[in-house]
């Protein structure tokens, strides 16, 4: 493996439904986030670790890592070389499609295991990038449900719903709808907490226990996939940055960047074109 990082993320008319990354990272580090989409990432040389579940998972060459959406995790390199991947991100009504059409999963498809030694799955994963690289739409869509496919059946199950009955539950999806109402301009830990009628400590346990990170960390992830939609509407950099509440277009970059891995003129740049190959 070089020493250089690289990273491409984009979008195929080809295969609509379903974002893509190939990328070589060394010393890359996600911040906890989230996706609004699946996960599947193939590791093709290194090794990747990631916090998923209370946990560190490992995996290597060969390996997948597997990750629902709304699922907080991280990513850093396993190994002082760093980790090379092909990422699928399909989103959630083609994975649900495909696990009507190929399983006997009732409810909301999911993977129930974060990390996977399933070379086959991992050659699969490389054979949609490889066909839309060549402009092949019909092979990468048979490949694309294959997989997804292969996947929810070696390593899928039901989702369970949220649990809202949580005590405190109610504080929490209280403070995340005013959150994403007031985005540009979010309340202090104790002025939100004082308007829900509750304590900043009683708030902040209550909205790690739902949602896995603290509120400013939620804000942080929640801006970024916000930005991601203006960015696909066409909003230039700097308005984006501005109307999801980052101080400036720089601040965007920094957060973007630990989130989906590459800057954000790149995803917009990819997800306008065709990816060709080279």
């Amino acid at each position: 493996m070089t020493r250089e990082e690289k990273a491409h993320y984009w979008q195929s008319p080809k295969l609509p439904g379903v974002d893509l990354l190939r990328a070589r990272y060394i010393r890359k580090t996600f911040a906890r986030h989230t996706h609004e989409t699946y996960v599947l990432a193939a590791i093709t040389d290194g090794v990747e670790a990631f916090h998923h579940g209370g946990r560190v998972h490992r995996v290597g060459a060969g390996g997948m890592a597997l990750i629902n959406p709304d699922t907080m995790h991280t990513g850093h390199a396993g190994t002082p070389e760093g980790w090379s991947y092909e990422v699928l991100y399909p989103d959630a009504a083609l994975v649900a499609r495909i696990a009507a059409e190929t399983t006997s999963l009732r409810g909301t498809p999911g993977f129930t295991v974060a990390a996977a030694d399933d070379p086959v799955s991992a050659h699969q994963v490389r054979a949609v990038h490889r066909a839309l690289g060549e402009g092949d739409a019909l092979a990468a869509d048979t490949h694309l449900h294959a997989v997804v496919a292969r996947l929810l059946t070696l390593h899928g199950g039901v989702l369970p719903e949220r649990p809202v009955r949580l005590a405190g539950a109610r504080y929490a999806l209280r403070a995340r709808a005013v959150l994403e109402e007031r985005m540009a301009d979010p309340p202090t830990l104790e002025s939100l907490a004082a308007e829900l009628g509750t304590s900043p400590f009683a708030l902040l346990r209550a909205f790690r226990r739902m949602y896995g990170m603290p509120p400013h960390t939620w804000l942080t992830d929640a801006r970024v996939h916000r930005a991601r939609t203006l960015l696909d509407a066409g909003l230039p950099l700097a308005e984006t940055a501005t109307a999801v509440g980052f101080t400036d277009q720089s601040h965007l970059t920094r957060h973007f960047g630990r989130i989906i891995g590459v800057p954000p003129g790149a995803y917009r740049r990819g997800r306008a074109r065709t990816y060709k190959n080279g």
